[in-house]
Order: C-alpha cells, then sequence, then structure tokens
C-alpha cells in the first residue's frame, strides 16, 4: 500500500460521516502517530482499491490495526446517529479471532444496527464516497428505525 488512494482536499473529506470517521481513527492513535498526518492519510488505509485487495489474502485473521479500523468505522456511525437523534448511541462488536462476528449499535433497549461481519482482514471500502454513502445509509436506517420506535430508544 504504498500509493495514497485518497486524494488531498478531496470534496467527501468535507462529509460529516468521513469527519467523524477521521476523528474517530485519530482517537484510537494512542501513540501520536497521526498527529503530524493530514486527513487523507490517516483515512487512506479504509480504501481497498483492486490493486490493494488482491494484496490481501482471501482467508485470513485480522490483525489488531484491522479491527480498530472496524471499530472506529461503528463508532463514527454511534455518534452520527447521536448527532442526529439526541439520543446516546452505543456500539457493540464481537468477534473471534478469525474475523467472524456481529456489529451491533444500540439506542436504550433499541437495536438500530445490526451487521454480520466476516472476512474482518479484509474490511474498506472502494473509495472515499463509498466509505460515506455505507456509513451514511446505516446511519439513516438507524435513525429510521428510532424514528419508528422512538419509545423503546428512550427508554
Amino acid at each position: 500500500m504504498s500509493d495514497m488512494c485518497v486524494e488531498v482536499g478531496a470534496a467527501a473529506l468535507q462529509n460529516p460521516f468521513v469527519k467523524q470517521m477521521v476523528v474517530q481513527l485519530r482517537a484510537m492513535d494512542s501513540y501520536g502517530t497521526y498527529d503530524t498526518w493530514g486527513d487523507e492519510k490517516v483515512l487512506d488505509p479504509m480504501i481497498l482499491t483492486k490493486a490493494r485487495r488482491r494484496e490481501i489474502p482471501v482467508v485470513g485473521d485480522p490483525d489488531e490495526v484491522v479491527v480498530s479500523r472496524v471499530k472506529a468505522y461503528y463508532n463514527a456511525i454511534a455518534v452520527r446517529v447521536e448527532q442526529e437523534c439526541g439520543l446516546m448511541a452505543v456500539p457493540m462488536i464481537n468477534l473471534t479471532h478469525e474475523g467472524f462476528g456481529r456489529a451491533l449499535i444500540m439506542v436504550g433497549k433499541l437495536v438500530v444496527v445490526d451487521k454480520a461481519l466476516r472476512d474482518v482482514h479484509r474490511f474498506g471500502f472502494d473509495s472515499v464516497d463509498k466509505l460515506d454513502a455505507e456509513g451514511e445509509k446505516l446511519v439513516a436506517r438507524a435513525l429510521g428505525t428510532i424514528e419508528k420506535f422512538r419509545a423503546a430508544a428512550e427508554d
């Protein structure tokens, strides 16, 4: 992964979900490595082009860096749900060492996101636009569920 896939100053970097994704990735950097990096460089490992995907084996176990990216993604979704509805959203991720599991986001007693995870070692998106679209799609679905079952979300 030598070449950067995220263009400097890309318009998608200004989208609320992408901004939150960068915040979450920076928050997981306990050593301060990202302090001098631009948002493009921080976000770049989330983008898996076809060439990058070919470099990753079809079968493999996720390392801690990949698992932290998955956690950052679902944390960003939870924060965006909180921003939009004003209720606390809590992400819960359960993964096996082989990269299979489930990601849930709870608001009150309501499950607003329920995603089966598989092949986590290959977790990523084709582009920043795809990352934003998928994240905002999950946020919109979660908000629709909250609207429909507001009493359970407030419980």
